[in-house]
């Protein structure tokens, strides 16, 4: 194990045999550290939170501070992030609020870049970028291989579909369909992210299904129940399709169209 002699580690942390905490770090109590972390200089862990092994949170990023919600009046809640997390300068994740669950998490392989900011009780997925200021409000929930512009924003209780591609400076008052190019204040839908779905390894057909749902959803003059019933109908089987299908039926904010 590699402390710096200025930091400060609580005697209530626990620490991997090779973590290393950098100069000034202040590790806080209840906080469980994995094999393989580097704390850089100045960052600041308050527990409870426990953070996956071979996570890199650069100087001067804040990890697991209560929540910046005025309802939160100091009950035990907690931030769980998972492996091999790279969280650079300045980014800061905050626990969950009793309100909502007790629990804000992170999946494992994100990029979260300088200033970045997840709200309490939000649900990151895994396979995640978040760009320089891409921020979350409190309860939103992002799925697998979404990527986020820089200084985005997200409204609470929103969600962001799996391979979502959410444009810089752009805001999302509804959930970010999956598989698409959302963009703009507030945002609209720009059919499939056809390059994005490429550089991931989707089949051709694949895309070519994807595209054609968008074209059902965005342009052919329909509304969404009648587009999701002519999607259903007739690329049934599809397991992204599904998904898509599902994600549409079960929104609570309704959809960016």
């Amino acid at each position: 194990m590699s402390i710096h002699p200025t930091a400060i580690v609580s005697a209530r942390a626990e620490l991997a045999v090779d973590v290393s905490v950098g100069p000034y770090a202040v590790i806080g109590d209840d906080v469980i550290l994995h094999s393989g972390i580097e704390i850089g200089a100045h960052v600041v862990i308050e527990g409870p939170a426990e953070i996956g092994r071979d996570t890199r949170l650069f100087p001067f990023s804040f990890v697991g501070q209560a929540p910046q919600d005025l309802k939160y009046k100091g009950e035990r809640t907690r931030l769980v992030i998972g492996e091999r997390n790279t969280i650079r300068e300045y980014v800061t994740l905050n626990r969950g609020t009793a309100g909502g669950g007790g629990l804000t998490s992170v999946g494992d392989d994100n990029l979260f870049m300088a200033q970045a900011h997840v709200a309490h009780d939000c649900h990151v997925g895994s396979h995640i970028v978040f760009a320089n200021g891409a921020t979350l409000a409190g309860h939103v929930e992002v799925a697998d291989h979404a990527t986020l512009g820089a200084y985005s924003g997200v409204h609470q209780f929103c969600r962001v579909g799996e391979h979502a591609f959410v444009g810089g400076f752009s805001v999302v008052v509804k959930d970010a369909l999956p598989f698409a190019l959302s963009v703009g204040n507030h945002a609209k839908c720009y059919g499939a992210n056809s390059i994005g779905l490429r550089r991931k390894g989707f089949s051709n057909e694949t895309i070519r299904l994807i595209q054609h749902a968008f074209h059902l959803l965005l342009s052919a003059k329909l509304n969404t129940s009648q587009a999701v019933e002519r999607i259903r109908t007739e690329m049934k089987g599809s397991p992204e399709i599904d998904y898509l299908v599902g994600f549409i039926e079960t929104s609570q904010r309704g959809v960016v169209k």
